[in-house]
């Protein structure tokens, strides 16, 4: 059974006067473009890099204000580093809440009265979560955080931990009103799964972060969909039972702020964040208490890749 809820992240602004930049700008400049395998010519490389070097002094200004006590996490500059923040959710952010409406819906999750469940939790550390994977310049994040919840499932049911493909999603859910590399909804994706009778494995049909042709191969089903569940709007003690008793959770959230975009570690929190505008599907695979602060906090797998936060989550 899979479980699923639209569900915001908490944020923290960052409004600062930026400071002035060492003397080995350009060298860092090109280090990085060196490292993220970026070239850019004539005038975009000047407009890259007034962008590039804009996100370099809004994170070493958050970074200075962290070491001073008034952030509960870190940035570093990334792979993104010299895209705005509108090309950045454009390209990376496809969760569409509002463009594509759901084409079923799952019954509502109805917590578990009586169940004890632990302070902590990490699927991780209990075999159900995959390796971090990285949808590239695809706005696939809904087929990512679809097959994270499938593997987790059907770990659950097995004992065997299948990556499943993405790719299949992005190729074949189009009936199912998700639009490949321009978006769609993870519930949508767990129906197409359910009405087709299974989602290929990732060995079978990889990930090419881009729409293509649909070639599912019922040999090569890695598992399938019986049934899924909502977890209501907002309901967070509903997802913290859910998670605990059930594996991890697909869930949305509103990742379009630079904050996000440049996230390193630490407990992350925006208070502009939206509960209503929702960006970007990841998925939950435990929770826990921060010990110096007594925060609680999600343990979130995204798709940007390992290079991306705390080795490709964040918390």
């Amino acid at each position: 059974m899979i479980f699923y809820l639209y569900f915001t992240s908490l944020c923290l602004g960052i409004v600062a006067d930026a400071p002035q930049l060492d003397q080995t700008l350009d060298a860092k400049w090109h280090q990085w473009k060196s490292q993220h395998r970026k070239t850019y010519g004539g005038d975009e490389e000047i407009w890259r890099k007034d962008r590039w070097d804009k996100n370099l002094r809004m994170i070493e200004m958050h970074n200075r204000e962290y070491n001073a006590g008034k952030h509960s996490f870190q940035l570093e500059m990334n792979k993104f580093g010299a895209l705005t923040n509108e090309e950045f959710r454009q390209m990376m952010n496809g969760f569409r809440q509002n463009r594509f409406q759901k084409k079923t819906k799952g019954t509502l999750f109805h917590e578990p009265l009586l169940e004890q469940i632990p302070k902590s939790l990490d699927w991780r550390d209990e075999g159900y979560v995959s390796a971090v994977k990285d949808q590239g310049q695809c706005g696939s994040c809904w087929a990512f955080s679809t097959t994270g919840s499938l593997e987790g499932q059907w770990f659950h049911k097995t004992g065997k931990l299948v990556s499943l493909s993405e790719q299949n999603l992005v190729d074949c859910s189009w009936d199912a009103i998700n639009h490949g590399c321009d978006g769609g909804l993870m519930d949508n994706a767990f129906q197409y799964v359910k009405k087709n009778g299974g989602i290929d494995t990732e060995e079978s049909y990889p990930y090419e972060g881009k729409d293509g042709y649909g070639r599912y191969q019922s040999e090569h089903s890695g598992a399938n969909v019986t049934g899924y569940v909502d977890i209501p709007h907002e309901q967070e003690s509903a997802l913290t039972k859910a998670v605990a008793t059930v594996g991890p959770v697909s869930v949305a959230v509103d990742a379009g702020h630079p904050s996000f975009q440049f996230y390193q570690s630490g407990v992350y929190y925006e208070p502009e964040c939206s509960s209503q505008q929702l960006d970007h599907g990841v998925l939950v695979v435990g929770y826990g208490v921060d010990t110096e602060s007594g925060e609680k906090y999600w343990i979130v797998k995204n798709s940007w890749g390992e290079a991306w936060g705390k080795s490709g989550y964040s918390e």
